[in-house]
């Protein structure tokens, strides 16, 4: 029977993905790995940010999977005051997403136990335990965080006999995103490919077993893929709205 979003355990281990090159973010990932590029106005790197939320949420132990100048990555976090235990895997060769998130997993210090997982580009803040109730709740092996944001075009309100009825600045997706936040059973790990893409190979067969979830980011709340220099600048004056 599946339970309630009450009685779901709520994982207390993460995985963070942040091997990546961030080829479209540079300059400024010639020297670090994108998650140690810094949000303007903070002074902490992206993976400070996520490591401050996810110990807010209840997570203590964190696995990040290192890749593209791993020492730079490992450097900050010996001199930082982490808000919980953290240690680091590094690829010896590209394992793809899927292939990283199960290395990185193998790490991870309670096995039989869920687990959190993000990318290391993602700056978000919203509940992390009711999306874990939420996984609970409809029994599933994987959920998935989705986003709904704005698309960097103006769209055009148009009626059925074609009429021009309103124009609509950056309006929010149509569709809801993959937010690159999931939470995992424990027995999900073993469903990973150990090369490749999961998106292409483990999450098509779950969401045809209808065990895999969607959890959509509550209206309000804050995400944002750090993708490029763009990015960092909206995400700047973001913060300086509040």
């Amino acid at each position: 029977m599946p339970q309630s979003p009450l009685d779901a355990p709520q994982p207390t281990q993460a995985v963070i993905l942040a091997g990546g090159q961030g080829s479209r973010l540079r300059p400024y990932t010639d020297d670090r790995p994108k998650p140690m590029v810094e949000i303007p106005g903070t002074g902490v790197p992206i993976i400070g940010h996520q490591l401050t939320w996810l110990a807010q949420e209840g997570v203590t132990d964190a696995v990040i999977s290192c890749g593209h100048l791993a020492e730079v990555l490992q450097e900050w976090l010996a001199g930082a005051d982490l808000p919980l235990r953290v240690s680091t895997v590094i690829e010896s060769e590209p394992l793809g997403r899927g292939g990283g998130l199960k290395y990185a997993a193998a790490a991870l210090p309670r096995q039989d136990e869920p687990w959190y997982a993000t990318n290391g580009d993602i700056w978000t803040r919203f509940s992390l335990r009711e999306m874990a109730g939420f996984h609970g709740e409809r029994d599933a092996l994987a959920t998935l965080a989705l986003a709904r944001p704005r698309m960097p075009w103006g769209a055009v309100d148009i009626d059925d006999f074609g009429h021009v009825l309103d124009f609509i600045e950056a309006p929010p997706s149509p569709y809801p995103i993959n937010a690159g936040v999931y939470v995992f059973a424990a027995e999900f790990t073993k469903l990973l490919p150990d090369r490749g893409d999961h998106e292409r190979t483990t999450f098509p067969r779950l969401a045809r077993e209808r065990r895999l979830a969607g959890f959509a980011i509550p209206q309000g709340a804050y995400w944002r893929a750090i993708d490029t220099a763009k990015d960092l600048t909206e995400a700047a004056r973001e913060l300086a709205r509040g």
